[in-house]
């Protein structure tokens, strides 16, 4: 109480969650490795796609930093958010991503024979990129509801099912990679949230069966599952040169690209991505153009990048306060884990061309603004961590 010119006023000395919730409170290191690598595509793009659009040298380089400011702004907005409360909704995010994954296919724009976009005004909008991170928040909280019966067989399938609807939907766009990431992030969750091993080693034999039978049993038995150009490029990798002209001409311009760097790159004298020869260089591919450009050191710093952001996330899932914080955290880790390997690896060719952007590196809106988006939760997690008990935020374990 305080007595001010002859009234009494009520004060409240201590500080509202929405006052403590500052920039101070997020984690420094995960924040500037995003940061660094959306500066980082921007300066990329900026020097290798300056004749992909005449008239326009700026195009790509121009939206991609665009959408990097935007998403900076949500990962901060989001960071301050309670994100605790997320699982109460988790029943309507889980249907809002059904929805818009199943919009696609009635009001989708074709492109290069799949259908991935909704065209908005001045923005391409991918509900499967978005669907990575409703994905991980609302299994998470599915999975901390069916705690109590881990042991049952009946638990595993639930989550299960629920994880591989929309990657069932996303696949039949088709887009293997989304698909193959929201099943990384499935049983990632499944992991962490305590299934037996035995369901997981079941799991895993089921995986490679229907692998087995999608690449080889199918088509010999001449009931392909995967489309023709889906198949090559699951397989191209293991033997590159057999088709260079066709299946292989990715991987094989990938690998001649980051060969030619050297250690510190040839700058301006790139000729695989400047004279065209690389495709998709803005973003499947953009780790090549990297290579080549900058070399050893420019990839290498990239790399470093990552591992920072990728550590950080690992950390924060040790420390976070509460079970719910541990799941989310852990799908956006191997979330990133996940596109991280398998883009760098068909760069280097060694996994297969499936699609899967560099997170924050490949040109994409709806790739940068989610990939902050995650970033935000992960920080959420981090500023409650940071808070003391008693100062508004919900650190009390979940079961």
């Amino acid at each position: 109480m305080e007595a001010r010119r002859g009234r009494i006023e009520l004060t409240n000395d201590r500080p509202s969650l929405a006052e403590r919730l500052r920039l101070s409170y997020m984690d420094p290191w995960m924040l500037t490795a995003a940061i660094a690598l959306i500066a980082f595509s921007v300066f990329t793009l900026g020097s290798a796609t300056q004749d992909d659009i005449p008239g326009q040298p700026l195009y790509f380089t121009f939206r991609q930093a665009l959408y990097g400011l935007i998403g900076i702004a949500v990962m901060i907005a989001v960071a301050r958010f309670d994100y605790s409360r997320v699982r109460e909704v988790r029943i309507g995010l889980y249907s809002l991503m059904i929805g818009s994954i199943l919009m696609v296919f009635l009001f989708g724009a074709a492109a290069r024979g799949s259908r991935r976009w909704i065209e908005l005004p001045y923005f391409r909008f991918q509900p499967s990129e978005l669907a990575k991170v409703i994905l991980i928040v609302a299994l998470a909280g599915f999975a901390i509801e069916m705690t109590r019966r881990m042991d049952d067989p009946r638990r595993t399938i639930r989550i299960l099912l629920l994880g591989s609807f929309p990657a069932l939907l996303v696949f039949l766009q088709p887009d293997l990679g989304t698909a193959l990431v929201l099943g990384f992030i499935t049983l990632t969750i499944l992991f962490l949230s305590g299934a037996p091993w035995k369901h997981l080693v079941a799991i895993g034999g089921v995986v490679v069966a229907l692998g087995a039978l999608v690449l080889v049993a199918a088509p010999a038995a001449g009931v392909p599952i995967l489309r023709a150009y889906q198949q090559e490029r699951l397989t191209s990798f293991l033997s590159p040169s057999a088709n260079p002209a066709e299946a292989g001409y990715q991987v094989n311009q990938a690998l001649i690209a980051i060969g030619s760097g050297g250690k510190t790159g040839r700058g301006g004298d790139s000729t695989q991505a400047d004279l065209r020869f690389l495709p998709e260089r803005h973003t499947d591919f953009i780790f090549a153009v990297i290579g080549e450009r900058f070399g050893f050191l420019g990839a290498g710093f990239v790399i470093c990048l990552y591992a920072l952001l990728i550590w950080r996330a690992l950390r924060l899932l040790i420390q976070s306060k509460n079970f719910y914080g541990t799941l989310v955290v852990g799908g956006i880790a191997a979330m990133l884990l996940f596109q991280v390997f398998v883009n760098i690896g068909m760069n280097l060719g060694l996994m297969p061309v499936t699609g899967i952007t560099l997170p924050l590196m490949s040109y994409g809106g709806s790739s940068v603004l989610v990939t902050f988006l995650a970033i935000g939760l992960m920080q959420a997690v981090h500023v409650q961590m940071r808070l003391e008990p008693g100062d508004g935020a919900n650190n009390t374990p979940l079961r």
